[in-house]
């Protein structure tokens, strides 16, 4: 079982005083764009609607385009989101969750890809994006470190005591911290600001281990480093890549959000029985990516296999939120003092808009 991190343990951490259906899923070379190898559209019940929703649709991403966002691409590439009856336009590359989660807030995109810490964050400086879908049900967060600087594989968290332990700033910070406490080392071990360099400074020996996101371990990997990663998530319940939108937008537009979830939940269904083709599609979207396809694609089947499945997709369908990561990221941000005012961790998700009739997303599970 999970233990779960208290607002206590987070206090004591930073010392601080005030996170076999391949064919049916249609698309390319997938048999029918419907479901049912009739071409046609997808309702939540999974028969066929036709019923465009009118106007474009609009969605920014947290970052460039990675592996990390193969779900938006493949669903646009197959035309997921045109047969919901949403027209999607141009994917845009972000400027980091923050800001998502402020054009969201500001009603400036329909859709964007951001954080919970930034949901919550920006809702506490008079803000309100919406969480409408989970993406990633567990932080992307990971404490790593390769054979050659550890001096052997990293299995546990207890293994880092009396190690010295580099991170960047925000959230990854704290949760790696909160780990750290949860394990019972935290004060055995030397935390240092690795700043953006954290990759680098793990690789030249300057630190013993690194606390980063999966990405970071698969870039080291991918200079010939053998790799070990213990995920934060494991152990500290807390969410990764959200769907926000503007509250109000949604309330008018409940259509057009229930279908952009549907689209999005096949197409990662789609990209996860077809990892190669999906990355295709990805690239072929971007270009600039083409260099990196391994890693794109390693990025996208690591996010796939281990970080967006879990009890709550099982139980209830991809996209699901519960409660307790949104109190856990909260109490953490608060302990930090990074929050700008009061926030109820409560409302600033919402499970509404997720048709779980609909197979991509309340059988998820058993589809993937």
């Amino acid at each position: 079982m999970e233990r779960t991190a208290t607002r206590r343990g987070f206090l004591a951490a930073t010392g601080t005083g005030v996170a076999g259906l391949a064919g049916c899923l249609g698309g390319t070379n997938g048999g029918g764009a419907g479901g049912e190898g009739d071409g046609g559209t997808a309702s939540p019940t999974g028969t066929t609607t036709g019923t465009p929703i009118p106007g474009e649709s609009s969605l920014l991403l947290n970052w460039k385009p990675s592996g990390l966002h193969v779900p938006y691409f493949a669903a646009r590439a197959n035309g997921f989101y045109e047969e919901e009856g949403l027209t999607l336009g141009e994917i845009q590359t972000g400027e980091g969750s923050t800001f998502s989660a402020k054009q969201a807030g500001l009603g400036n995109v329909d859709f964007a890809v951001t954080s919970s810490d930034q949901v919550l964050n920006v809702n506490s400086r008079d803000l309100s994006p919406q969480s409408v879908g989970v993406v990633m049900q567990k932080s992307p967060a990971v404490v790593f470190s390769t054979r050659d600087t550890f001096g052997g594989e990293l299995t546990s968290v207890d293994q880092l005591a009396g190690k010295t332990v580099g991170t960047g700033p925000g959230m990854v910070r704290m949760l790696t911290a909160l780990l750290l406490e949860e394990a019972g080392v935290r004060e055995d071990v030397k935390m240092v600001d690795t700043g953006y360099d954290t990759v680098q400074q793990l690789l030249s020996g300057e630190i013993d281990a690194a606390g980063g996101v999966f990405g970071d371990a698969i870039s080291a990997e991918a200079q010939g480093y053998t790799v070990d990663s213990v995920p934060v998530g494991n152990t500290i319940p807390s969410y990764g890549h959200v769907i926000a939108v503007n509250r109000e937008w949604a309330g008018n537009n409940s259509a057009a959000v229930r279908a952009f979830l549907r689209a999005t939940a096949r197409g990662a269904a789609w990209a996860q029985q077809r990892p190669g083709e999906a990355t295709d599609l990805l690239i072929d979207a971007n270009g600039v990516l083409e260099e990196s396809r391994d890693q794109q694609r390693r990025k996208w089947e690591t996010m796939a296999g281990e970080f967006m499945t879990g009890d709550a997709v099982a139980e209830h369908g991809w996209g699901w939120s519960r409660s307790e990561p949104w109190q856990v990221v909260h109490d953490a941000l608060a302990d930090a003092d990074a929050l700008g005012g009061e926030v109820d961790p409560a409302a600033v998700w919402t499970n509404e808009y997720l048709d779980t009739d609909y197979r991509f997303v309340g059988s998820y599970t058993d589809i993937v």
